[in-house]
């Protein structure tokens, strides 16, 4: 991916600024969908993963939640 010649602190930045500048580097990245995945397969709480930051995926993590509670529930019904 697009990281690999990246240093790897550049994706644990310590404020808003940094994470937009690996988002960045992200945007064209071929394997971002796939990086975000492992992230979110893996609860990786810290840095920028597929261009996403920790407050986004905490929340795909919830819509997802939400998605597979309602399934559920329509199954049941």
């Amino acid at each position: 991916g697009n990281c690999a010649d990246t240093h790897p602190s550049v994706f644990f930045p310590a404020d808003g600024a940094g994470v937009i500048a690996a988002q960045r580097i992200c945007e064209s990245c071929p394997v971002s969908a796939e990086c975000l995945e492992y992230a979110l397969h893996h609860r990786i709480p810290h840095g920028v993963w597929g261009g996403t930051s920790e407050r986004q995926r905490r929340r795909i993590h919830s819509a997802r939640r939400l998605r597979r509670v309602a399934a559920n529930a329509q199954s049941a019904a």
